[in-house]
């Protein structure tokens, strides 16, 4: 029978270093079951019978069959400023909504806390939070302006004029907007500095606006039915395809970066692969869309007039109906948003809000350093001070985001070829005859002669040198022996 033990090491310098390896291991599985214990939620959809399509549950079936916490996700809000721009702060837990007569308030959607609700006294074209659910921006009449959770309006950006679409890049912090006039603006808010603006070369007029999540560029749709994308780097469309031959109404991208959809007023509906920018599905509305939006899990919701369609699976396989349908009445929709980490689907339309259920939209689990929807305010002054310090540079905004991980192979060979160069040199080949090798010996022989001569020469010298220097000692010797007074008299 086999030993199915691990071999553990014989000698003891490395007795430390597996002991040390063996308890990471059994530390990493402990959390990895932890954690496999924690993450349990899953999500769902909606089912419906066999006789039945499940764009015929009404949402007021939805809520009977739920219970009472998330029926009151499904609620409706009568407001007189539309219509209504609205946006959903990343952990899912507050909103944000502004009507173009100049209504702005944000509140806690879950608890129903309103956080600040005035009157800008002007227009109203955009809404969008920043990097905390502390401050958000409003694209007013002239100007953008900063307000923190208290409606005390922070800061006037009066660089950026009459902007009618806004988005944020909440790691690089960088607040990117369009005026009227197609101009693009990358604003930095952490220090309050305007990074790049200008106005694409030969740009049509600019419709619609969204951003990549993963790549963080901005695309944009324009009246002559092409799709572009812009990085603050350059001052030309870093990519440019022509996705309608009628102009563009809204683009959305989904949150993995990969599929875009584009919706034209020719009342089609496309789905791109921005990977190879392939059209994977085109699909014809019974009518104009003015917005579109993805989910976390991939759901796509249209609004038409008056009525909401939701479509799942539509990016992979062809959908031939709609996944939940919903009509406002004689409310017209301005602005949809799906709610993360929640079932919910954020509608503003010209007499207010409505919030609906869209089961399986949300993700289940959420990563708590990203983004927490029970956070408190000492978490959110430590979590403002992480995303400071990893703050991205707008320098590394690429089509490519994991470009700065790869290896440059050209220079790289271009450098092994320039060094094999200097260091291995090859040698020139000598031939020589036989004569001069003949020659070369005797030389080499004569040569030995003249040394071993000259060796036996010095040797000899060096011995009568020798010889000399003991004679001379020997006669110092006698001279310094002592002598007697009477020697003088004796005889020779």
């Amino acid at each position: 029978m086999e030993n199915t033990r691990k071999r553990r090491p014989k000698y003891g310098k490395f007795k430390k270093t597996y002991r040390l390896e063996a308890r990471k291991i059994r530390d990493l599985n402990k959390q990895s079951s932890k954690a496999t214990v924690l993450l349990q939620e899953s999500g769902g959809y909606l089912e419906a019978d066999e006789h039945e399509h499940c764009y015929q549950v009404s949402q007021n079936e939805i809520v009977k069959s739920l219970d009472i916490t998330t029926a009151k996700k499904h609620f409706e809000l009568n407001l007189g400023f539309g219509p209504y721009f609205i946006d959903y702060f990343r952990n899912g837990r507050q909103l944000l909504f502004g009507g173009e007569r100049g209504h702005v308030a944000a509140f806690d959607w879950l608890t129903k806390d309103l956080l600040c609700e005035f009157n800008v006294r002007e227009s109203v074209h955009d809404v969008q939070w920043l990097h905390m659910p502390t401050l958000f921006a409003v694209a007013q009449k002239d100007w953008v302006h900063i307000y923190d959770k208290q409606g005390t309006e922070l800061h006037c950006l009066k660089k950026l004029f009459r902007v009618k679409k806004l988005t944020f890049l909440p790691y690089h912090f960088l607040l990117v907007s369009v005026n009227e006039s197609s101009v693009l603006s990358w604003t930095d808010v952490s220090m309050g500095k305007l990074i790049t603006s200008y106005r694409p070369p030969k740009a049509k007029l600019i419709t619609s606006m969204c951003q990549n999540p993963v790549n963080a560029v901005v695309l944009t749709g324009h009246s002559n039915g092409t799709v572009s994308m812009f990085t603050p780097n350059m001052k030309e469309a870093v990519v440019k395809m022509l996705c309608s031959p009628a102009a563009i109404s809204d683009i959305a991208v989904d949150i993995t970066g990969h599929y875009m959809v584009s919706t034209s007023v020719d009342r089609s509906m496309k789905i791109w692969d921005v990977r190879n920018y392939g059209c994977l599905q085109s699909y014809k509305l019974k009518g104009i869309p003015n917005c579109v939006d993805f989910s976390q899990r991939g759901l796509l919701s249209v609004g038409i007039g008056n009525v909401v369609e939701i479509y799942k699976d539509c990016c992979n396989d062809t959908a031939t109906e709609p996944y939940i349908r919903h009509k406002l009445g004689l409310n017209t929709i301005k602005h949809i948003q799906f709610c993360n980490y929640e079932d919910v689907l954020g509608i503003g339309h010209s007499h207010g809000f409505t919030s609906i259920l869209v089961p399986g939209a949300g993700e289940a689990n959420f990563d708590a350093f990203e983004s927490n929807p029970f956070m408190t305010n000492s978490q959110r002054r430590e979590m403002e001070v992480k995303q400071l310090l990893d703050k991205i540079q707008p320098d590394l905004i690429s089509l490519d985001p994991f470009a700065l991980r790869k290896v440059n192979v050209k220079s790289v060979k271009e450098k092994l070829e320039e060094n094999s160069k200097l260091l291995y040199v090859k040698p020139k080949e000598i031939k020589f005859d036989e004569s001069k090798k003949r020659g070369i010996q005797k030389a080499k022989v004569k040569k030995s002669l003249k040394q071993e001569a000259l060796r036996t020469h010095v040797q000899e010298v060096m011995k009568e040198k020798k010889k000399e220097l003991q004679c001379e000692e020997a006669q110092q010797n006698n001279a310094n022996q002592s002598f007697n007074v009477l020697d003088r008299f004796r005889r020779k």
